[in-house]
């Protein structure tokens, strides 16, 4: 096999090594190894990094998601033993906010941080010095109630990518030739990997699932049902299972070559709503929506909150504006982002999806 005329990142070497000596890997595995390199190197966020999420925009988007889970708390009973939980939490910017706006309804939880990157750690530290972490959701708390808040992680699990044949199933694989990697053709895949609506997708179609997402998404199911509480996750993806490849990169805020460099660059796939519903459902909890994240935040007051924002400073209020809008406009994040609930069967039913 050709190798490169460059020296590869030792992430690239060591992956070109394993498929010279074990053949293609499967795309997740691929995705999961550069992602894991990725976060563990580096703050992604903001204008000297790769890209920005919600709560980074605006405080508004921290604030309303604390107060979604403070008002379900209240109407609860106000549960003993209540914890804030959040996966993926970025620099710790939407827990602050979270738990600012928390506080202000009675509500004053611990704080457990789902995350494996040090450098993220380091900077979650920082705002949230009392926050416990964890490098997994299995080692969260198993006496009392669970509030979870996932933005903006589920996007970055890895995917398994099936490609339709007339003879069946396939699984796509990541090849290393003439020094680059590129995606090939691998093994026949069973059918009860697809979806039951997707199976008569026709030759060439390529189907995503994401198995670690399913599994968490039970996970999270399955403790809530358990021990009380509820699940907010929002990301961008689409709300019914449907074919077709979303897998990207992202790299300095614009999009990148995903089969380049990996390990030094964001790899994401729109986040398939309706199958983390159905994965949720075994835990026997209550689902609601997904609904656009515009519409939500619409619903949990984000005008008024903005408006109030604005009076208080009016020389911000041209940007307290401009980031209403970057979060609410269906051209913008309103739209393809999206607001999925899980809430334990004993609770009441939560705002935002009426």
């Amino acid at each position: 096999m050709p190798e490169s005329t460059t020296i590869a990142p030792a992430l690239e070497q060591r992956l070109a090594q394993l498929i010279a000596r074990s053949g293609p890997i499967p795309v997740g595995r691929y995705m999961a190894e550069a992602n894991a390199h990725y976060y563990a190197t580096r703050d992604p966020l903001g204008a000297a990094g790769d890209f920005i999420t919600a709560p980074e925009i605006s405080q508004m988007f921290g604030e309303l998601a604390g107060l979604w889970l403070a008002d379900l708390w209240v109407r609860a009973g106000r549960p003993a033993n209540a914890y804030y939980v959040e996966l993926g939490p970025g620099r710790g910017t939407l827990a602050r906010d979270a738990l600012k706006a928390m506080k202000a309804a009675g509500l004053s939880p611990p704080v457990e941080l789902v995350e494996t990157s040090p450098v993220l750690r380091a900077a979650q530290a920082a705002l949230l010095p009392a926050a416990r972490w964890h490098d997994d959701c299995a080692g969260l708390p198993e006496n009392g109630t669970l509030l979870i808040v996932a933005n903006e992680f589920f996007d970055a699990l890895p995917v398994r990518q099936l490609v339709a044949t007339g003879e069946g199933w396939r699984e796509r694989m990541v090849d290393y030739r003439d020094g680059r990697f590129v995606p090939a053709a691998g093994p026949p895949a069973p059918a009860a990997a697809i979806p039951d609506t997707l199976r008569d997708s026709p030759p060439g179609a390529i189907v995503e699932t994401s198995p670690a997402s399913a599994a968490i998404a039970g996970a999270l199911a399955e403790r809530i049902a358990a021990q009380g509480g509820a699940a907010l996750i929002i990301d961008y993806g689409h709300q019914v299972s449907s074919p077709g490849e979303t897998l990207q990169a992202v790299h300095a805020h614009g999009y990148a070559d995903p089969w380049a460099e990996p390990g030094e660059r964001d790899l994401t796939a729109h986040v398939d709503f309706e199958a983390l519903a159905r994965a949720a459902r075994h835990g026997e909890v209550k689902s609601f929506g997904p609904v656009g994240q515009g519409d939500w935040l619409r619903a949990l007051g984000i005008e008024l909150r903005a408006a109030s924002l604005a009076a208080a400073a009016p020389e911000r209020a041209q940007e307290i504006a401009q980031a209403r809008l970057r979060l609410t406009a269906p051209d913008q994040m309103g739209s393809l982002f999206k607001v999925l609930a899980l809430v334990a069967r004993s609770w009441p039913d939560p705002e935002g999806f009426r």
